[in-house]
């Protein structure tokens, strides 16, 4: 079965159709979508036999913008950015101030060895490697029948 997510103001057949428009517009404006719109990076989270590991798809970012903490068993991944941009054009002055800043937390297994943490940025992905405790790793071996 495929979830659709339903919108009734779209699907009503509205006796006025073209009303609805005007607030698509007005809160489709890049000023809303910009402010609006959650900027928290998707995250992949894979397993190995020896490591987790985790990426985040936060393009646009320097090395240097985020900050990785571990606090007991909670890894928190978060950035913060401001930004200015002056503009003067004949008697016009235009100022324009940006600010955003977002936080991702992962609670690591009781597996994961938090002594051995180690992240990358590598083309718009940070990615986080964390090893397993020595005791946690997939053991495998070939047991004879007798």
């Amino acid at each position: 079965m495929t979830l659709v997510k339903f919108n009734p103001v779209k699907n009503s057949g509205s006796l006025m159709p073209g009303f609805n428009d005007v607030f698509d517009s007005f809160f489709n404006d890049n000023f809303f979508n910009d402010r609006l719109t959650s900027r928290v990076p998707a995250a992949n989270i894979s397993e190995t036999e020896d490591h987790y590991h985790v990426e985040l798809a936060a393009p646009g970012l320097r090395k240097d913008d985020f900050k990785l903490n571990l606090d007991r068993n909670v890894l928190n991944v978060s950035v913060e950015q401001q930004s200015e941009r002056n503009s003067n054009q004949k008697n016009y002055s235009k100022r324009e101030y940006s600010y955003s800043s977002w936080v991702r937390s992962f609670t690591l297994p009781d597996s994961a060895n938090a002594e051995s943490i180690e992240a990358s940025y590598t083309d718009g992905v940070l990615k986080i490697d964390i090893a397993k405790r020595e005791e946690a790793k997939i053991v495998r071996r070939q047991i004879e029948i007798k």
